[in-house]
């Protein structure tokens, strides 16, 4: 890869109300006895990642605390409404503001992502000059999830929410992760001109993807071997089956 600098923004500010813990944030739930945003600080230190920026929000004293005591070197950006993804990323512009560079997004709540697999997306964001480079995966059943949509050429035309998509659109496998490689400045750039003009009347991230596209940027997908890399935790269930995941990956 190139030295091109490297910084995350690690989402971490919803509530998670699916995992019947109202006292405790989502990204705080432990897995194999660490909590899963550890699991995402420690993936984006090993990728190379300076300055790392978490999004907090609810519950985020605690978060903060976690966070000051084990890598103490993380920025902390407040988001105190949950406006959606846009929104939550662009808290971060401040702490970014004399960064510059390439800026991966990572969910706080999915912690099973290779090292290997990260660094194989921003070495085709760089290979490529992509605007954006989106880790994606097929799924025999994508119901639930945002669609990636491509042009002949195989890049990518945009994203589109599965509230919001067609029926056409809708029997497309290949999903969003929601996580990502972007150049800083386009990113911001866009951010602030993304509306919330749908279902939920949230700011999505994706909603970038139609403005680079309006713009001519180049929009790669990097498809994950397996499902699992990308997964997150939204309900009590879904974490006791990581646990299994976890302790095969660690095999």
């Amino acid at each position: 890869m190139s030295n091109t600098a490297l910084a995350a923004v690690i989402m971490a500010a919803g509530q998670g109300k699916r995992m019947k813990n109202p006292d405790m944030a989502k990204v705080m739930h432990p897995l194999a006895g660490v909590p899963l945003i550890e699991h995402v600080v420690r993936l984006a230190r090993r990728s190379g990642a300076e300055p790392v920026i978490a999004i907090v929000g609810h519950q985020r004293d605690a978060v903060i605390a976690h966070l000051r005591a084990v890598d103490p070197a993380v920025r902390i950006a407040v988001q105190a409404e949950q406006l959606g993804t846009g929104h939550a990323v662009l808290q971060a512009e401040e702490a970014l503001r004399d960064f510059d560079g390439d800026v991966v997004i990572l969910s706080g709540d999915a912690p099973l992502t290779r090292t290997s697999t990260l660094e194989r997306m921003l070495a085709l964001h760089r290979d490529t000059d992509a605007a954006v480079t989106v880790l994606t995966a097929v799924l025999p059943d994508p119901t639930g999830y945002g669609r990636v949509l491509r042009d002949a050429a195989g890049r990518i035309l945009r994203i589109v929410e599965h509230k919001d998509a067609t029926e056409e659109e809708r029997a497309v496998r290949e999903i969003n992760s929601g996580i990502y490689a972007f150049r800083k400045s386009p990113l911001f750039d866009a951010l602030h001109r993304v509306g919330n003009d749908n279902a939920q009347g949230e700011y999505y991230l994706p909603d970038v993807f139609a403005i680079f596209a309006a713009e001519g940027r180049r929009m790669e997908p990097c498809v994950v071997d397996s499902f699992d890399e990308i997964r997150g935790v939204n309900t009590v269930e879904q974490l006791q089956e990581m646990e299994e995941i976890y302790a095969e990956m660690a095999r």
